[in-house]
């Protein structure tokens, strides 16, 4: 099935997932990795995001669902899209800590981007990620993505300056 794979499956973000999703939104842990502004978001916050990306024409967003305990363990998406120019930006979060670095977030990420490349037919995906996710930079890489530039000093956390580093992935460079 296009979107399962052998530990976990990718379902469409719905209303009802915006309690979870507001949940790690507000962890400070996970937000660390994802969110340059460690902001703290109401309910009704999440609720209003939930509902804007879930309607849009140029965003797929997936719940990544643990098969065996049929659990939302995270979340990965494709935003602005652009379909004239085939290519869309693609991120992802495991936001239930307990599933950090099992190999969860390659297998979810492997899926979306098999969606992306074979039904969609986008000729790029990027992505931004943080100097310091050292983790995600290497799943990154094993998959195929290149650093196209850097913001130096983009924002400060924890006592010092960090950098956005900007990945690409080529459709003919995806490492399978």
């Amino acid at each position: 099935m296009l979107f399962s794979g052998e530990r976990v499956r990718l379902r469409k973000m719905s209303s009802e997932d915006a309690s979870t999703y507001h949940r790690w939104r507000n962890d400070i842990e996970i937000m660390h990795f994802a969110d340059s502004s460690l902001d703290v978001f109401t309910y009704a916050d999440t609720e209003k995001f939930v509902k804007n990306i879930t309607e849009s024409n140029n965003s797929r967003i997936y719940m990544i669902e643990e098969l065996e305990a049929n659990n939302p363990i995270g979340i990965t998406s494709l935003i602005n899209i652009d379909y004239g120019n085939r290519n869309a930006e693609c991120n992802i979060s495991i936001g239930d800590k307990s599933y950090w670095g099992k190999g969860f977030g390659q297998e979810s990420f492997r899926l979306l981007l098999d969606f992306a490349f074979n039904e969609l037919n986008l000729h790029k995906v990027y992505l931004r990620v943080f100097s310091f996710n050292k983790g995600a930079i290497k799943l990154y890489q094993k998959l195929g993505f290149y650093e196209e530039g850097e913001l130096i000093e983009q924002f400060y956390r924890d006592g010092s300056w960090h950098n956005v580093i900007f990945m690409g992935l080529l459709k003919r460079n995806y490492n399978k």
